[in-house]
């Protein structure tokens, strides 16, 4: 009797471990999350059994996981891109898809922006930006504002009737290639969007260095009105600010680089401006990556945007070019307020 309740007493210590294993299982990860968000700062080890420590995670931050690892005797853990090992203890870690704005905000996104337009339009007055600025230096009407005037349409119907062209003084396909700008670029100017700059695994620094990042790619290239396009030509304000977004990873609807040189769309400066899905914040708690936005003097007219990088310092496009300026200075110091695109 007495060895039937000693072995009735051994097979409930063994169910209760067992119990205890897969209830300790349960509270890790059992097949790899993809990329995770750290609850706590997290330990890093160089192996999966804890033999190096390195850089710990710190709390909040993201990070890929390339693959699950379970070493025998050990907990299982989580190999990161980068080689480093953590933790799979879901108190620790926890499974996302990535670094995102708060729902209210313009979303992040992982696939290359597409912003809305027709890609390829024709060229008429009034019309700004990167090909009336090269239609207009072909014809020999610049006049020091790229914006295609009276004196451009009658160049271009001259100039249509030379070549047995139909005599708009618009300039479609047919008339840009007779030129002698080539088929590809009448589309590819237009379509330039600039690459996505970070992942999803990665942190909100990261999307801000993104958007620097794009800017600068600018730097030194003239001021060009109505032009949002690829680092080979100018900007104006508004259009280095929708590609450095780009780049980090937000489409600022309904501002688009593709209407950008449309008759009025000079001023996506004011769009940006009045867009509730940017976070306004206070000037004194400005931060790297912030937009600054400028009152034309006398009025309380939004016409010029600029990045924050710190420091008292910003990157902007204002005539003659792209360049890093004070935050304040003579030709612009009155600041309607500062907007976050990254929360």
């Amino acid at each position: 009797m007495k060895a039937k309740w000693i072995l009735s007493l051994g097979l409930l210590v063994t169910s209760m471990g067992l119990a205890t294993t897969s209830a300790q299982a349960s509270s890790y990860y059992s097949t790899n999350p993809g990329i995770i968000r750290a609850k706590k700062t997290v330990a890093a080890y160089t192996t999966a059994t804890k033999s190096n420590k390195t850089q710990a995670i710190k709390k909040g931050s993201y990070a890929k996981i390339t693959k699950l690892v379970s070493v025998k005797g050990h907990a299982p853990m989580l190999q990161t891109n980068t080689g480093k090992y953590i933790t799979a203890n879901k108190a620790f870690v926890a499974k996302t898809a990535g670094y995102q704005n708060p729902k209210k905000y313009y979303q992040v996104q992982y696939h290359q922006i597409k912003p809305y337009g027709k890609i390829g339009y024709t060229v008429k007055p009034g019309y700004e930006g990167i090909k009336t600025w090269l239609i207009m230096k072909k014809m020999h009407t610049t006049n020091g504002y790229n914006k295609y005037n009276s004196a451009t349409a009658y160049a271009v119907k001259a100039f249509q009737r030379r070549h047995h062209l139909k005599a708009t003084g618009n300039v479609n396909e047919a008339t840009w290639v007779k030129m002698g700008y080539s088929k590809h670029s009448w589309t590819a100017i237009d379509s330039y969007v600039a690459p996505l700059g970070a992942q999803a695994w990665q942190g909100r620094s990261a999307h801000i260095e993104a958007m620097i990042k794009q800017a600068y790619k600018y730097m030194g290239n003239p001021y060009l009105v109505g032009s949002s396009t690829s680092p080979k030509y100018g900007t104006d304000c508004s259009g280095l600010v929708m590609q450095a977004l780009y780049a980090g990873g937000i489409n600022p609807l309904p501002t688009s680089s593709i209407h950008h040189a449309f008759p009025g769309n000079e001023w996506n400066s004011r769009n940006l401006w009045a867009a509730k899905k940017l976070k306004k914040v206070s000037y004194a708690h400005k931060q790297r990556g912030d937009l600054v936005f400028y009152y034309q003097p006398g009025t309380h007219t939004i016409w010029h945007v600029a990045i924050y990088l710190g420091g008292g310092k910003v990157i902007e496009s204002w005539p003659p070019r792209i360049m890093v300026q004070p935050i304040r200075n003579g030709q612009r110091s009155y600041i309607a307020g500062i907007k976050r695109p990254f929360i």
